[in-house]
């Protein structure tokens, strides 16, 4: 019998442990795949930092670093420069990656160093209760904000896309998300995109992914996507902002 879909090679067996309707699992996947596509598994070191994904080295099959909370662009910045014929990646969350990691983010991004950033937007502190995360939407309730994210006491969220593409040397930084199947194509589309950007020694690439917290949101997975697309998506507008492939 043919078979017309399987586990990507780049996928362990282990069970994953996220929160039932938590849409990590379909971004693993859709890192895994372009792994595999791409024939890179047996050099692709990726970097997980502290989060919901601090475990990935159970469920990607190819050498994973641990790194300290938020300094995942900075360790993947030292295995690039040691190792340069190998595809480094991070997965990063937003709480890790727009809070404590924004500095190494920022600098790894304007030295456009030759690395992979998949960044996970789910507008919370999801490993550690649900807190308010530099994401978190204006009026957003969280553990931390039970009225709602006041902006004239903690700010606006950070809108890292647009933050990056004001940097003059990123390469590639496109906003995706997986709760639909149209959008789902589009981000495993983006995401190959990225790798192949560093297989090509292009530089630095990031896609952030729009994501869904169902148990910390206090939702049902199905009203989590609906709220993703109602509430998120037009906050954090999906596109491409920057392609220096289509700059003069």
């Amino acid at each position: 019998m043919a078979v017309v879909f399987s586990k990507p090679k780049a996928l362990t067996d282990a069970p994953l442990h996220y929160c039932p309707g938590c849409t990590h699992g379909i971004i693993h996947r859709l890192v895994a795949e372009a792994i595999d596509d791409l024939g890179i598994l047996g050099r692709t070191v990726g970097v997980a930092p502290v989060g919901c994904a601090v475990m990935a080295y159970d469920y990607f099959s190819c050498d994973m670093v641990e790194a300290a909370h938020g300094r995942a662009p900075a360790v993947a910045t030292g295995l690039k420069r040691a190792m340069p014929d190998r595809i480094i990646f991070t997965y990063q969350g937003d709480g890790d990656l727009a809070s404590i990691g924004m500095a190494e983010t920022v600098h790894a991004a304007t030295r456009n160093e030759n690395i992979t950033v998949i960044f996970v937007n789910n507008a919370i502190y999801g490993m550690t209760g649900g807190q308010m995360a530099p994401t978190s939407l204006p009026g957003q309730v969280t553990q931390t904000s039970p009225y709602g994210r006041d902006v004239k006491t903690v700010g606006y969220p950070i809108k890292v896309c647009e933050l990056l593409s004001a940097l003059d040397a990123p390469y590639y930084i496109q906003r995706v998300a997986v709760n639909s199947v149209k959008h789902v194509a589009e981000a495993k589309k983006a995401i190959r995109r990225a790798f192949e950007n560093q297989i090509e020694g292009r530089g630095f690439s990031l896609i952030e992914v729009v994501s869904s917290c169902p148990t910390n949101w206090g939702m049902t997975p199905q009203k989590a996507l609906d709220w993703v697309e109602s509430d998120m998506i037009p906050y954090y507008p999906l596109g491409v902002y920057r392609d220096k492939s289509k700059e003069a």
